[in-house]
């Protein structure tokens, strides 16, 4: 399956990683049920795909305002991945 991925075009023009880097292997491995092991490859995966999820909710539903908890989650999406990128970045 990881024929079909897209590459990170910051990893084959610098060499080092972006703060996205993973979530396509990440899903994929969610979609097969390696929990643990998708949240070792991107761990920002659960908070994305929450992030997501309000996001749907608030094109979908007009009566209701999801403002607040998609700003919330879009930072706290954005905390866990600038960490999770320099923990990887000085681990390896």
């Amino acid at each position: 399956m990881e024929e079909y991925m897209l590459p990170c075009w910051n990893k084959s023009l610098f060499g080092i990683e972006c703060f996205g880097c993973g979530i396509q292997r990440s899903f994929f491995l969610l979609m097969q049920g390696e929990f643990v092991k998708a949240f070792h490859m991107f761990p920002a995966i659960y908070s994305t795909l929450l992030f997501f999820i309000f996001l749907s909710l608030h094109l979908i539903d007009k009566n209701r305002s999801y403002h607040k908890i998609i700003i919330f989650m879009a930072i706290t999406n954005a905390i866990i991945m600038v960490v999770s990128y320099f923990y990887k970045l000085l681990n390896f």
